[in-house]
């Protein structure tokens, strides 16, 4: 037996996966995620739709400012 995840089993449009991050890993993910968008070129919408989606998810790039990284890195 596996823990992977049956990916079969998730249809279209439902939730995948809930993820807990530390403050230090959202501005991270933010950031990754941004960056990727941001150089994605205009024949790959349907990843920038996607992307752009899960960016609409997660708080503002304004509290993502907010975050001092290097403050959530020495704890």
């Amino acid at each position: 037996m596996t823990d992977e995840p049956d990916f079969e089993l998730i249809k279209p449009g439902e939730i995948a996966y809930h993820l807990d991050l530390t403050a230090a890993q959202l501005k991270i993910v933010h950031t990754a995620l941004t960056s990727l968008r941001d150089d994605l070129g205009r024949d790959q919408h349907d990843v920038r739709g996607v992307v752009s989606a899960v960016l609409d998810k997660l708080p503002s790039a304004h509290d993502m400012r907010a975050i001092d990284l290097d403050r959530e890195l020495r704890g």
